[in-house]
């Protein structure tokens, strides 16, 4: 009999081998599954005069291959690639919706401003006045039509949140149901293998849309955190995760938050690591929002100071100019009081020297109530103020009374720039491309002297004629002004109070030659184009951290190429990492067809044999009663 108890036992152990083996190889394809092992022991010898004897094998348990180390590093491996990657994604399409070349925005802007050329040569010709005033219409429409494809692409972004933040509640959920499971499963003594790769898996799963971390319990079941101590799983209850606003409210950034228990936390976006979620936070809250700032300082600098040129010149009737692209309206939709405030303190905002503009949001914190810091956003910038109005890189915010220690106020100066610019008026006739100001060379001049610039800096000039009259090479005198000065050429002369007009002549003067400065005469104010020169020259000046119109559309794609160029960057080596670690996981804990096919040979052949045994044994008891039977 103990042969034959033997025997069995080996049949059923080896039994137990092939079967799991065959698990193995039907499940090599199955995602999350770990290769499972018999672990088999000896039964306990009997004591006999002779020695022990052995009684057979057991199964003692069955295990899976698997390495805690090599799998939390390659979550978190793959939660980097996946933020990194969809941000890369991102910017790529970002990058899209600012073209080069002729398609782009700056190739309109130069048409535009070229178009005003033309317009200089010949102001009173009515097809050149219509062409340059298409071609403003046609910079403000692609303005606008950027400012339309960058909400629409804001909009898909917010729905992409909205979906994954829906998965990780039910991948959460998910967890929480296969940690009870494993609880109740593992009062039986026996690890339940396939309930912790599927745990396993989930919890992969849910690193592709957050970054976690995990704590096991002596339970068997495991929490979840995010956002570096935040519980999204406890034990066998899940929070829910969601999206909602700033404390400011901005409609064009949100926030992670966690709700449990009826409490909710806001997220710290800089503590959620990599998955995709943070990877569409990043992109949504920083490159998207750069992105407007950018397309804004561009739109409005450019708007406000073809208006401010405009507004000097004279029209085809003789009027004074007015504005040629409709103002932008700097109100409610730029500033964004935090929801935390109790002040009664309203802001206002405007536009004091658009040369001066940071592509930046900014945020005001009040320490008084005309005394505080402001925060420029993209550089983190601090400007201590003390009184109001509060003048910060070309912008003047007013502040009402009643602001208290602690109000905070988020500035957006730019992010509704392009979206509403427009053309002020239709007709050519409107252009105000005259100048009210002229100058004259004396008839009896000797010198070298030549009119290198002259510009009107108001509509309204005096009536009174200047005139300088040089008493040598380097000094001169003025009609309107007692004093000698001193002459430099190229350097700008100003006349009027406050000033009408700058003046910079060139050359070399003999004593007494003269040169004056008038009010344009009616009878030439529709021959001369002097302000149409003026606007033309609009792209030479430094508006964009120094760089000049013409660069400026350069300097904003480049900006946001060099993002995407740093994030495809990071995407790629994020990648390669993770698939290092994966297949550095699965080196230890996958199936390899091979390896598991040589093991169905030899077990195959012990369970043969196991067979045999029992045969033997039969055998053997079946003579035995034969001979007992006689």
């Amino acid at each position: 009999m103990s042969l034959l108890n033997v025997g069995a036992r080996a049949l059923m152990a080896n039994q137990t081998v092939l079967q799991t083996t065959g698990n193995n190889i039907a499940n090599v394809n199955t995602p999350g599954y770990s290769r499972q092992t018999v672990q088999l022991q000896t039964v306990e010898s009997q004591y006999s005069g002779s020695g022990y004897i052995g009684k057979g094998v057991n199964v003692a348990t069955i295990t899976r291959s698997y390495s805690e180390f090599l799998t939390r590093q390659a979550a978190l491996a793959g939660a980097t690639s996946a933020g990194d990657t969809t941000r890369a994604e991102k910017l790529k399409q970002l990058e899209s919706l600012f073209p080069a070349g002729t398609m782009g925005i700056g190739a309109a802007v130069s048409d535009m401003l070229n178009a005003f050329s033309d317009v200089a040569s010949a102001p009173t010709d009515l097809t050149a006045r219509t062409v340059a005033l298409t071609k403003t219409n046609e910079m403000a429409s692609r303005l606008r039509n950027t400012s339309t494809l960058l909400d629409d692409l804001q909009q898909g972004v917010k729905l992409e949140l909205d979906q994954k933040t829906t998965a990780i509640n039910t991948l959460a959920t998910s967890i929480a149901a296969v940690n009870d499971k494993i609880a109740r499963a593992t009062g039986n003594g026996q690890p339940p293998n396939d309930l912790l790769d599927q745990r396993d898996q989930l919890v992969r799963e849910l690193n592709q849309y957050v970054q976690t971390s995990s704590v096991q319990a002596t339970d068997g079941t495991t929490s979840v955190f995010i956002g570096g101590s935040q519980a999204l799983v406890m034990g066998i209850t899940a929070a829910t995760v969601a999206l909602s606003k700033d404390e400011f409210g901005d409609p064009n950034k949100t926030k992670l938050t966690l709700t449990r228990a009826g409490a909710t936390i806001t997220m710290n976006e800089d503590l959620l690591g990599g998955g995709e979620v943070s990877g569409l936070l990043r992109f949504q809250n920083g490159d998207m929002n750069e992105a407007r700032n950018l397309l804004g300082r561009y739109t409005l600098a450019l708007s406000t100071s073809l208006n401010e040129q405009h507004k000097l010149g004279l029209d085809l009737d003789g009027n004074t100019g007015g504005n040629l692209f409709t103002p932008a309206t700097l109100g409610n939709l730029n500033l964004w009081p935090a929801s935390s405030n109790t002040g009664a303190a309203t802001l206002g905002l405007s536009i004091t020297d658009a040369s001066q503009f940071a592509a930046s949001d900014y945020e005001i914190n009040f320490t008084g109530a005309a005394a505080g810091t402001v925060t420029r956003r993209s550089d983190g910038v601090v400007t201590a103020f003390s009184a109001v109005p509060i003048v910060v890189d070309g912008l003047s915010i007013s502040v009402t009374a009643g602001a208290v220690n602690g109000d905070r106020f988020l500035i957006k100066p730019f992010s509704t720039a392009a979206s509403t610019i427009a053309t002020e008026f239709s007709t050519p006739r409107a252009l105000a491309v005259a100048s009210p100001v002229a100058g004259m060379m004396g008839s009896s001049n000797t010198g070298s002297l030549q009119l290198a610039n002259l510009s009107a800096k108001s509509s309204s000039i005096s009536a009174t004629d200047v005139v300088l009259t040089f008493t040598s090479n380097s000094t001169y005198t003025r009609s309107d002004i007692a004093g000698s000065f001193a002459y430099v050429p190229g350097q700008a002369i100003s006349g009027g109070t406050p000033t009408e007009w700058t003046l910079t002549l060139q050359g070399t003067p003999n004593a007494l030659d003269t040169f004056t400065v008038k009010q344009q005469p009616v009878a030439y104010r529709n021959l001369n184009s002097g302000n149409a020169s003026a606007m033309m020259n609009v792209r030479d000046l430094p508006m964009f951290d120094g760089a000049a119109v013409t660069d400026g559309y350069a300097s904003l794609i480049a900006q946001i190429g060099i993002r995407a160029m740093s994030a495809d960057y990071s995407a790629n080596v994020s990648n390669a990492i993770a698939l290092t670690a994966e297949k550095e996981r699965t080196g230890v804990s996958g199936v390899n067809l091979d390896e598991e096919a040589s093991k169905l040979l030899q077990y195959q052949q012990a369970y043969q044999a196991s067979a045999k045994m029992i045969q033997v044994a039969s055998s053997i008891f079946d003579t035995l009663i034969q001979t007992l039977g006689r």
